[in-house]
């Protein structure tokens, strides 16, 4: 069995790796698979950095464990980046891994009912949701990662960088490096 996890990664960072870890440990996945969006369109009043940077950062972040896959799926389609149509042309069934900040917001999805059949959902906590927010929302059989909550946005990130601060532990080495020469985030 395979694990997503999705997002932005405008940059990943530790926050991501820690959870991919803890649901191979947790639910003996065989890989996670790190998707970056193509055109996320939860963010679309955001500024995103372009896709190519943010592929290239999650390819270095990924190079962290053999078990972690980068598949630029979406960033080959054209349009808006839903979760959906990732899963059905990946052949369905996996494990959905989200934080339960974004897992509260899930029924908001496009075309969430079809995801929702189509996945199982692991959830880690977040500042402010917990597993049990996310469970009173879409069920019980969504299952809770156990993992120490980190409070790490990509936001928080850029603007970290940003104001002339090093990225350095809060992203892997490697992704420092890339920031720092392709001038990101300044």
């Amino acid at each position: 069995m395979h694990g997503i996890l999705g997002g932005t990664f405008d940059p990943p960072h530790i926050g991501h790796l820690a959870v991919a870890m803890a649901a191979l440990e947790q639910l003996d996945l065989d890989v996670v698979r790190f998707i970056p969006a193509g055109d996320p369109w939860q963010k679309r009043d955001e500024l995103v950095s372009d896709a190519g940077h943010r592929l290239a950062m999650t390819r270095l972040a990924a190079s962290e464990d053999p078990r972690f896959i980068v598949d630029d799926i979406e960033m080959r389609r054209a349009g808006a980046s839903y979760m959906v149509d990732t899963v059905e042309a990946l052949g369905g069934r996996c494990i959905l891994i989200l934080g339960a900040d974004a897992a509260r917001n899930l029924v908001t999805w496009h075309r969430a009912e079809e995801l929702i059949d189509l996945v199982e959902i692991a959830v880690v906590p977040r500042p402010g949701s917990s597993v049990e927010d996310v469970r009173a929302i879409l069920g019980d059989s969504v299952v809770g990662l156990s993992m120490p909550t980190i409070d790490l946005s990509g936001t928080q990130i850029r603007a970290h960088v940003a104001n002339g601060h090093s990225p350095r532990f809060l992203v892997p080495d490697a992704v420092c490096d890339y920031i720092g020469t392709n001038e990101l985030y300044r």
